[in-house]
């Protein structure tokens, strides 16, 4: 018997429904269940040869669980390796060379020293920075948000370098990134699956949370569909991710992409509403399904961006 697991934190809604769904099929040989652990020894199997994680970001036992999982094959979705070590601003870095758009994006030091160092620990920084060169680049407005953050948590729009050095003083040890404002006419958030099923929402993220995902939305005009579907394809089969969202931005019909690094997306069905739920556990259960299908015990059943295989490969990244 084949089994799948999903490990989740506060969740309600996509949980149960993602086990239900998959139960539901009859796949000969395959059930889905809630991830139970009641121990973790170093080496041994986690009992489960996919697991969808949904909290480990928050939670870093689970990610050292998640870790010792997959080197005896489970197939952890998204790839805990990869996802410990990635972040916002590297991929902006990395869309630039694969002819995706996205904002123009600095990285700056954290305002307050991290511990243990002092200011010898960054006698490497010529200081001042030179602020101007970056406020011309990037322009105001701009946002300014951690380099690896999530949830729109220390996230502020700047009309003014005034604006940016008050917020720059209340930012502590976080590492921040100020970024372009795109000035949109469009926005969209779009839910990627095993790095072929692509979901489009209309998103509005001027709104309350709540109203967010734009209920009865307009047709997608079909040259403006590919672009968002090879943004949202060539993203995240870079990357490696097989559950994630895509937030596009659409400024004189190019998709500007603003955040691609949810491997958690949302996915309740209180604010993504009854359709979008329906699709992202449907695509969820099958994705589940086939990984289960195709584990091969003892082997990395992790899926490897072809960032990654590039760069081990010695290829190209236009060619990866």
């Amino acid at each position: 018997m084949k089994k799948i697991g999903i490990l989740f934190g506060q969740e309600t809604t996509f949980p149960p429904a993602f086990v239900e769904r998959v139960n539901s099929k009859n796949e000969k040989g395959i059930t889905a269940e809630f991830v139970k652990i009641d121990k973790v020894v170093q080496g041994e199997p986690s009992g489960y040869d996919v697991i969808i994680d949904r909290i480990s970001q928050d939670v870093p036992f689970y990610r050292a669980f998640l870790k010792n999982a997959a080197l005896d094959g489970t197939a952890v979705i998204n790839n805990p390796f990869w996802w410990s070590a990635d972040e916002k601003f590297f991929n902006n870095a990395l869309m630039t060379k694969l002819a995706v758009s996205v904002p123009k994006t600095v990285l700056l030091p954290s305002n307050q020293h991290p511990d243990d160092t002092n200011a010898n620990s960054f006698r490497n920084l010529d200081y001042p920075l030179n602020w101007d060169a970056m406020f011309s680049y990037v322009g105001f407005p701009a946002y300014f948000k951690p380099f690896a953050g999530g949830g729109w948590k220390n996230v502020y729009r700047l009309e003014s370098p005034d604006d940016f050095f008050k917020a720059y003083n209340e930012t502590g040890q976080l590492v921040m990134m100020l970024q372009e404002e795109i000035n949109f006419t469009e926005y969209f958030r779009c839910y990627c699956l095993d790095r072929k099923d692509v979901h489009i929402m209309r998103y509005d993220p001027k709104q309350p949370h709540h109203l967010r995902y734009v209920r009865n939305p307009k047709p997608i005009e079909k040259p403006l569909l590919d672009k968002l579907m090879k943004a949202v394809l060539t993203i995240n089969n870079s990357l490696g991710y097989d559950f994630n969202t895509v937030e596009l931005a659409v400024r004189d019909g190019i998709p500007y992409a603003i955040d691609f690094c949810n491997p958690a997306p949302d996915a309740d069905k209180n604010s993504v509403g009854e359709e979008n739920f329906n699709w992202i556990v449907e695509a969820a259960a099958n994705m589940a399904i086939r990984r289960a299908k195709a584990h091969k015990a003892g082997q990395n059943n992790l899926t490897w961006g072809t960032f990654i295989k590039s760069f081990a490969n010695n290829i190209p990244l236009t060619e990866s």
